[in-house]
């Protein structure tokens, strides 16, 4: 238990040194989302997306931003001849890698697990149609104004496999693809 509580009293001393900036806000934006892969044939579903951010800046350019975010995906989805809305809803936490020019603009990249929260599919004859667990990898292009104030399009691929059925009409192996259009304020806590 020392050991643990030393640990973490160093983790927190060596974040305070080299971090020159924290922030911290709200987040909110749409999606617009689809299933890629596999055989499923579908078109795109527009969804939302809202949170919250932690920002540690070091130095000028680079930062580091987790978030926590829940977010509505899925597809229309061809099924039976009709598209129908196939949506879930995921608790996801991306850890974006930021670089800031001087003018505000940004880049970004980073790891994303999703959690299943919820799943509204149509005339539910696929039990389980969703995983638990979403695993993506994210990259985007954005504007952070210096009150804060920030807009940003991110897109987001799915690395696993959606589908958690087998024996249907719809091969399981097909994974999300999300373009979200973002509005944030991270509001400076430690400049």
């Amino acid at each position: 238990m020392k050991k643990l509580l030393l640990a973490a009293v160093l983790l927190i001393s060596v974040q305070s040194a080299f971090a020159q900036k924290f922030s911290i806000g709200p987040k909110a934006g749409l999606n617009i989302s689809n299933y890629t892969g596999g055989d499923i044939e579908s078109d795109a579903l527009v969804g939302y997306h809202l949170g919250g951010i932690i920002n540690y800046g070091f130095g000028k350019v680079f930062s580091l931003q987790p978030e926590v975010l829940f977010s509505t995906q899925g597809a229309k989805v061809n099924n039976d001849g009709s598209k129908s809305d196939f949506k879930i809803s995921y608790v996801t936490v991306p850890v974006m890698f930021k670089f800031k020019t001087n003018g505000g603009f940004y880049v970004e990249f980073g790891p994303q697990a999703g959690f299943r929260t919820s799943t509204d599919i149509p005339n539910q004859t696929i039990d389980n149609f969703a995983k638990n667990l979403d695993l993506a990898a994210a990259g985007g292009i954005g504007y952070h104004s210096p009150i804060g104030l920030g807009v940003g399009v991110r897109y987001i691929a799915g690395l696993s496999k959606v589908g958690n059925f087998s024996g249907q009409d719809i091969d399981p192996d097909f994974k999300n693809s999300v373009i979200q259009a973002s509005i944030f304020w991270a509001i400076p806590l430690v400049k």
